[in-house]
């Protein structure tokens, strides 16, 4: 098995949002991916004592700890229990209820000798790839999907759209919202390789059109993650007029996980 894994921040001074594990138990029957992309929260604050970081870590190594722990647990139901479990170490000191508590989006992949179980909450990515080399992206669109007129500000999103019916979801505080995520099995014989990228990441297909899934995952497996961070970076400085990124950031926290079976 091979396994890879590249992060990077947007900005040097910044502490990364992102958060990336791969599991292995001993038994080496299986193994999970987990990948979280923190929601960087506006000026106003979140209602919260905690950093997005602080939040992504005690989420993400919760998921990571169950999802390899109780293999027979769904997925749906280990982000549920992850969530409550992060939730009730700051409910006591934080307002959860504040639609910018800290969040994040999640791709968690777990397989075992029989299955490949999959679970992609908001937009980040799943790329599946077959024996046959055919790449199937596994994506939840919903946020993609909104009218930009929709988006226009924060105060918007958040009062309309955030974890609201008709619009997109995180993993915040809310253990139910795991049930809003997109999640399948596949026998494993049909699963080869697979790779999760936050948005970050994946601006080299959806911003810079560099190319589509397919290229972009046979880019992984010849030159690894940290290849494509990397030309994500170049195509980001050399972006100076905005005509790819639009208002978005110039650089973003880029994280890539590959797994080849």
């Amino acid at each position: 098995m091979r396994t890879e894994l590249a992060s990077e921040p947007g900005d040097a001074d910044r502490p990364n949002e992102d958060f990336a594990s791969v599991g292995l138990p001993a038994s080496g029957q299986g193994g999970s991916v987990v990948v979280l992309d923190g929601v960087t929260p506006p000026k106003a604050g979140t209602g919260c004592l905690h950093s997005v970081p602080w939040f992504t870590a005690r989420l993400g190594g919760a998921l990571t700890e169950l999802t390899v722990s109780l293999p027979d647990v769904p997925l749906v139901d280990a982000l549920s229990r992850a969530i409550a479990r992060t939730a009730e170490t700051h409910a006591s000191t934080c307002d959860l209820s504040h639609p910018r508590t800290p969040q994040a989006t999640v791709v968690v992949a777990r397989w075992s000798p029989e299955t490949v179980e999959y679970l992609v909450l908001s937009d980040s990515a799943l790329l599946v790839e077959s024996p046959d080399g055919v790449v199937t992206p596994v994506l939840d669109d919903r946020l993609a999907l909104l009218p930009r007129s929709a988006l226009a500000t924060d105060a918007l999103v958040d009062a309309t759209l955030r974890n609201k019916e008709g619009g997109f979801f995180t993993a915040a505080a809310d253990p139910s919202v795991s049930r809003r995520a997109v999640t399948g099995t596949l026998p494993r014989r049909e699963v080869c390789a697979l790779a999760a990228l936050t948005d970050g990441a994946t601006r080299w297909v959806e911003r810079f059109e560099e190319g589509d899934w397919t290229g972009c995952f046979h880019l992984l497996r010849k030159e690894g993650p940290q290849a494509l961070v990397d030309r994500v970076r170049t195509l980001e400085r050399a972006d100076s007029a905005g005509s790819f990124l639009g208002r978005s950031k110039t650089h973003d926290d880029a994280t890539v996980v590959y797994v080849e079976f």
